[in-house]
Formats: C-alpha cells, structure tokens, sequence
C-alpha cells in the first residue's frame, strides 16, 4: 500500500488536479469528463468523512477493499444472470485496489464495470427475445436453481443462454397460472407451447390463448427492463461504487446520490408514499423493511417486512420488473394518488409468490398513534391494560393536531391514566414490529415506568460515554408489566425493552431476540464540505449517512448485534428468517462497557424460571402456538428448498399448495383477513367506533396477547399469594 507521505503527496496533487483539470500529466477520456471529476472530488471527501467520523475508525486499506468490492460485485450483477466468470476474473483485479483508487481519485472500476454490463445486458435482451419466441417443453423435468448464493457465474455464453431459458421458462409459467386465476379459469396446461397462429386454423382453448399473452406480457416486461438498465449513467454507477464503499463499514452507512428532494428524503426515510412500507436495496432486489403502522399496506395486512418486491403494476396495467432496479425508480412506480391500485408481485422469505393488490391511501395518523385498550380474562376475573406503541413518533414541526405538538411519551401518559382509573391488575405494553423512532422519547418512556435513574448509555467514535437518563421522579405506572417484543422491534424499542429488563420492570416476552440495531446515524450534507469554494460547479454532491455513536444498557452490554433475549420466549412463525442485525454486511460487533449506578425495581417481582415453565406448559397444549411453530418449521424447510420444478404438473401442484396455505393462513390469524375480501376497499369509509371494534376483535384473538395475559395471570397470583 502507499505510505503515509506518498498518500500526502496524492492528496496535494490530488487538489490541485481537481481545482486545474487541465494541469493533468496524462488524462483518460473519461477522467476529463465532469462525472470522473465528481467522482475524483468525492473520494476525497468521502474517504476523510468515513476514517474520520465513523464508529469503527475502519481505515481504507485492503480489508476494507475487498468487503467493498464484494458489495460491488453484487450490486453489478447479484443474481448473477448477466455477467460471465471470465468478467468477474476481470474485475477481480480491482478487488485490493478500491483503497488506492479513493487515495488517488483516480477511479476505474465503475466505468470498466458499466461497460461490461452494458455488453452483456444487450447480449441477454437479444437471448430473451429469441427464447421468447420458441416453443418451451413444458413437460421436461428439470430445475431452476432459485438462490443465487447457490450459483456460480456463467462460464459461457452457452450457458448463459440456458439459464436465462430456465428462468423465462418459470417467469412464463408463473404468468399464465396468475393470468388463468385472475380470470377464473381452471387451472391447466396449454396444449399448445408455440404461438396459437401456428395451430393452422385448429380450435384455441382460452388457456392456450392465455398463454400467448403471457409469453407478450413477459416480453413486454424485460425489454422495459432492459431499457431501464441501458438508460443509467456513469454517474449511477459512480455512485453505486460509493455506496458499496460506505457500506463496507456497517449496514447502516451509506452513500446517497443527490436526487430531487422528494427522492432525496424517501433516501433517507425509505418511504413510499401511497402504500406506506419503508424498503431498502439488498442485493439487487427492492426489500421490504418494516410496514408502516395504520397505513395502506398496514391495513391490507399482506405486505410484510422481509418481501421482495419483484414487479409493480399500476391496476390492471403491465407490471414492471423492479429486480436490479434503483429504489428511487421503484418509488416512483409505487407512489400514486389515494384511492389507486398498485399491484406487488412479492416473494415470501419461504419463497412463495404473491401478487398483493394495495389501494393507495394516506396514512391514517390515529393507527400510528399509542392505542389503548382493557383486555378481561373470563377466568380469573382480572382486567389488564393493552398499551400499542407502534414507533416513538415525536413531531419536532408541530404540524400534527392543528399545530400542537405530538409525541409517544405524553399519549402514553394518557393512556397511563387511563389503566389507573379502569383499576387494571396489570399492563401488557406491545412494541412488536417498532421500528424505532427518536431517542429522547425511549428515555422518557422508560421514565413513566421507573422513579428515576439511567436509561441509556451512548457512546462516540472518541470512545466518550454519555448516560440519558430519568430526571423525573413521578411513576405514572407501577403494577407488573408484561413487553411483548419480536425480532422486528429494533433501535430506540430495544433500549426501552433492555432498560425494562435491567431494571427487572417487566418480563420480556416474544421472539428469541430482537432485531439488534444499536447504533446512531448523523448524516453529512456533501456540499458542506468542499475543499475549495471555486467547487460548487460539482454539487449537488449528495449525502453521507456514517454509524458515528453505539447504544449500550445500563447494565453494560450493547444492544448492538444481538439485540434483547426475551426472558420468555414463545413460538414465531418468522423463527426461521434469518432476519437482524447479526444477518446483515459487516455490522459492527456486540461489545460492553462498564456498566452504570442503578437500583433495580423495588415492587415484589416475579420468579421468571416459574413464569417461564407455567408459560412453556401452556405453549405445549396450545393449538394456536402449535400451528405457529409448524407454519415455521414448513417455511424453513421451504426455504431450503431453492431448487424449483420446471415441470409445468409439478408447478401446478405446488400453486394449488400455496393457495390452500394462503387460506388456512386466514383462518389461523397469521394474516389479517379482514382486508381479504370485499370490504377492503370499503374499509376508510368506517366509522372509528367501526374500525376500534374491528381492532379490539384483532387483539383479543392475538395468540401473543393471550399469552401476556396469562402471563399476567401469574404474576398477580404471586403478588397475592
């Protein structure tokens, strides 16, 4: 590697070159063109912003390089359908040079990787366009190989061409069984594998009709698609390469491309605006990261965090294919006007797919609120508090409530008083699936349960420490307390679980742990930080979002990683998803610090070896939690199973399969089915005593709220005994 002074040197000259481009010794074509003069200027900052400020202090050197370029190559080409081994083997030359090309400025190997892609994607449109137009041989066993971690990189164009046939094969087959349900029709083979005119005037069933459309529907998508990926710039692949160098740091540092500033904030929030779900890039695909609470996709309840995207249809129009496809573009196919049909073609984590139809819709703010309810167990006579706190919202603008400002602290509060009057034994507070929110509200939270004390420790990349706590010595609750938590409650939810649980406050119940996500993003405006003010030609630069503080308990270990084990773990039918913190790209590890001064719960608390095994019992002659642990366990095995049948019986087979599931999903309670039939549409026209009846129904179903009560039931049973 370079040494320190050469590195100065660079640097110097590297200034220079970018503030006199001219001056440069030996130009390419491509460095003396304004994006490889961008992309020069951006190294630079990039490159002292991320050894600078991020957590780790990861230096660029050839560690960091090769993670980077692993990030890179996936995002060039991650299911590894355009390029060739002999590609790769070319690009692998760069895979220890990333380092030296954000020293130097000199950047290459965006540009040599857009060339070969944009080769190899014209090769494969010409590939699609002849198989497309040839008989398949529906009949045939053989597989396609459906995880592309499973498949190694084309040797040959023969190959290549084969593999492509096996996916239009699926893809093809896939369209025609939706297209005959959509219509009503049975489900059948065509007779016919050719195209109908070929028939020479013999009677066309409507399937094999179907089928032709289904072959020109396909079509039609990948030559959108393909036109999509031809349309990109050098700048997008300049900015992608940035990206995979900020993300070899952790997950949740990233390079943001300038973009227009509606895009440029649903970058940063990962929202899209009509449905309601927060999604990121993974790999090449669109991946669905959490639903927003009482939006469009919330109320549908179909769409669920772990989807991929794979196609967006407007109504009844084509739909388009979004694999590979910029998430701001995604956006733009999703978002539409309240009251319009968006069509997902999803792909379950089992590896499923499903067609969801979402009609877009504004959020509506009541459902994202705290919700309160009582919950009475027939039993034992008791009656306890349910408190949702769907995320810890905080309205810094004051837009919301005819400009009074709203927050999760003062609506629980509420709600608080409200489990005081109802004389409630006890209060099961659910933060399943929250996603986190702002930080001063995990604090305050906490303090409504506790007199006073510490909450949270945060800690800089200077290795400072800093504790939050509870100033306030008011308890707006102090009877026993069940947290329902799964593996999607994540960020400032697992610093309100983790506090609860050092404080020995309330019983943890739910997935074996929570999501892990224990770090702090600043985000730096580019255009900040230009060495030079003659630069501004440049902008707009973009953004970098860099992991600069880590969260830790009170008792000293970090949330980061492992997140919060339960201390009462229940069945969950998404036990099987290798789904948090510990699953992603170089997340930063699990570590400790010396834990703070705090006094535990004075009340009488429970014995949680009992409250686990009486819960276990109950679990064990549980039909509800035995038909969650088998869901799982055939969901695991599914997933395992990534080698699928071209043979169109077996493809029958398999659809009529995961329609029955889908079904008895339903009517287990695993998806909302209230949304499921006529009445979806129908849905923001009841009225809100309608819509609270149908939500206290949905809880008092919930097998995990029925738990938490028991749960409850045996620890007032202790108190009182």
């Amino acid at each position: 590697m370079l040494s320190l002074l050469k590195k100065n040197i660079i640097l110097i000259v590297l200034l220079f070159l970018i503030a006199t481009p001219c001056v440069s010794s030996q130009p390419s074509a491509d460095q003396t063109d304004y994006y490889a003069k961008r992309a020069k200027l951006l190294s630079y900052i990039i490159r002292i912003k991320l050894t600078k400020l991020h957590f780790s202090h990861k230096q660029m050197d050839d560690e960091l390089s090769r993670n980077a370029f692993g990030l890179y190559i996936k995002q060039l080409d991650s299911q590894k359908r355009f390029l060739l081994a002999n590609d790769v083997a070319q690009l692998q030359a760069y895979a220890d040079k990333i380092d030296d090309e954000m020293i130097t400025g000199i950047i290459r190997l965006p540009l040599i990787g857009a060339a070969i892609l944009k080769k190899r994607v014209e090769e494969v449109r010409e590939i699609i366009r002849v198989t497309l137009h040839s008989a398949f041989e529906l009949t045939r066993s053989e597989q396609l190989e459906t995880d592309a971690e499973k498949l190694q990189y084309c040797q040959t164009q023969a190959e290549l061409r084969d593999r492509w046939r096996k996916i239009l094969k699926f893809q093809l087959i896939s369209r025609y069984l939706d297209m005959l349900e959509d219509k009503g029709l049975p489900l059948a083979a065509p007779d016919m594998c050719s195209k109908p005119a070929e028939l020479d005037g013999a009677e066309i069933r409507p399937q094999d009709e179907i089928w032709e459309q289904a072959r020109e529907k396909v079509l039609k998508s990948y030559e959108n698609f393909f036109s999509r990926m031809l349309q990109e710039t050098e700048e997008d692949h300049y900015d992608r390469y940035f990206n995979s160098i900020a993300r070899a740091y952790d997950p949740h540092t990233n390079y943001l491309p300038p973009t227009k500033k509606e895009d440029f904030d649903i970058h940063m929030s990962g929202s899209l605006e009509g449905i309601g779900a927060l999604l990121r890039e993974e790999d090449g695909y669109i991946k669905v990261v959490r639903i927003i609470p009482g939006s469009a996709a919330f109320r549908q309840g179909q769409l669920q965090a772990e989807d991929i995207i794979l196609e967006v249809a407007e109504a009844d129009s084509e739909p388009v294919d979004i694999t590979d496809t910029r998430i701001r573009d995604a956006v733009a196919l999703i978002r539409g006007k309240k009251g319009t049909e968006v069509r997902l073609l999803v792909k379950k984590p089992d590896g499923t797919r499903k067609t969801i139809s979402i009609i877009r819709d504004v959020v509506q703010i009541e459902e994202t609120f705290v919700k309160t309810t009582f919950l009475d167990d027939d039993q034992t006579k008791s009656s306890y508090g349910y408190i949702k706190i769907p995320s810890f919202y905080r309205d810094f603008n004051g837009k919301n409530n005819g400009g009074n400002s709203r927050n999760v602290t003062d609506d629980l509060r509420q709600g608080l008083r409200k489990v005081t009057e109802h004389h409630a034994e006890g209060l099961i507070i659910d933060l399943r699936n929250n996603g986190g929110g702002a930080l001063e509200d995990a604090v305050s939270v906490a303090g409504l349960f506790i007199r006073n004390g510490p909450v949270v420790q945060i800690k800089d990349n200077d290795g400072d420490i800093k504790v939050l706590s509870d100033e306030d010595s008011r308890i707006d609750y102090s009877g026993p307390m069940v947290v329902l938590v799964s593996k999607f409650s994540a960020s400032a939810s697992e610093i309100l679980a983790g506090a609860l649980q050092d404080y020995q406050r309330a019983v943890i119940v739910g997935s074996e742990h929570t999501h892990g996500k224990g770090t702090v993003q600043t985000m730096i405006d580019l255009n900040y930080h230009l060495p030079f003010f003659n630069m501004d030609k440049y902008e707009p630069l973009g953004a970098l979002k860099v992991t600069t503080q880590k969260f830790y308990r009170i008792s000293g270990a970090s949330t980061q990683f492992r997140g919060v084990t339960s201390d009462i773990i229940l069945p969950d039918r998404f036990q099987h998803l290798k789904s948090g913190e510990q699953y992603s790209d170089f997340p930063l590890p699990w570590d400790t610090v010396a834990p703070t001064t705090y006094h535990r719960w004075s009340g009488r608390t429970s014995d949680i070896t009992l409250l686990s095994k009486r819960s276990h019992d109950r679990v064990e002659h549980s039909q509800a939690f035995s038909d969650i642990a088998a869901s799982d366990q055939a969901a695991e095995e599914k997933g395992k199973q990534t080698l699928q049948s071209l043979k169109i019986d077996d493809i029958l087979v398999q659809f009529a399969e995961e329609q029955r599931q889908q079904q008895q999903m339903a009517a287990s309670g695993f998806i909302h089915d209230d949304l499921m039939d006529d009445e979806e549409f129908d849905r923001q026209n009841l009225t809100p005593a309608e819509l609270e009846s149908r939500w206290q129904k949905e809880v008092e179903s919930d097998p995990y709220v029925k738990e938490a009560v028991s749960i409850l039931d045996d620890m007032t049973e202790g108190m009182k005994s």
